[in-house]
């Protein structure tokens, strides 16, 4: 058991660190996309995939979710980069966000994979509405960006998505009062809080 446990994070974290350096040239190549620092591409990459590797090897989180946890952390890497290196999140990075994660829910159970897709819609119109009605505190971005972290959310547990937007508002408030500045981008603290409610919604299902 012990072994497998580590063995899982051993190769998690040796597949992350490829991803991440892939995902950094990716990002590089992206139309209106930017230029970010491979090794911490790799390393965070790295760090989230074994951490999910061990978690599934444990028994601590269902093997279905598996492919969902990756999706997200590699998201959480490749949106987080490109928004604090340029100040935006490009088309094809949240295109290709909500289509990786569709797929990695389709191994879930019919009603969660419902669930999931409601709960996308859901949040997606909630922060369109605050785009709107507040252009200059949530850019459009951020909105194309939702549905692919309200799916896995919404499916984990209904009270996720409203957890997730919550931390990621108080991140934003803390940053923004250590900085002295109103400008925070609102994806990386999205981004990690919903990596860490995920996480934390899936333990012991």
């Amino acid at each position: 058991m012990v072994r497998d446990v580590v063995l899982a994070g051993l190769a998690g974290g040796g597949a992350g660190a490829l991803g991440g350096v892939a995902i950094r040239a990716w990002l590089a190549r992206m139309r209106r996309g930017a230029l970010v620092p491979v090794a911490a591409c790799a390393g965070v990459l790295a760090v989230l995939w074994a951490l999910a590797g061990t978690l599934v090897a444990a028994g601590a989180v269902p093997v279905v979710w598996l492919p969902a946890q990756l999706v997200l952390a590699a998201l959480v890497v490749a949106g987080s980069a490109v928004d604090l290196a340029a100040g935006r999140l490009p088309d094809t990075l949240t295109g290709t966000a909500a289509v990786a994660m569709l797929a990695a829910l389709i191994p879930l159970p019919p009603s969660t994979l419902g669930a999931g897709l409601l709960g996308g819609v859901a949040v997606g119109g909630v922060l369109a509405a605050v785009h709107l009605l507040a252009p200059s505190a949530l850019g459009a971005g951020d909105v194309k960006l939702a549905p692919s972290l309200g799916a896995p959310l919404a499916a984990a547990s209904w009270t996720a998505p409203v957890t997730a937007v919550a931390l990621a508002a108080c991140g934003v408030l803390v940053l923004a009062s250590l900085q002295g500045t109103r400008r925070v981008p609102f994806g990386p603290p999205l981004l990690v809080a919903t990596w860490v409610v995920l996480t934390a919604s899936l333990r012991g299902r």
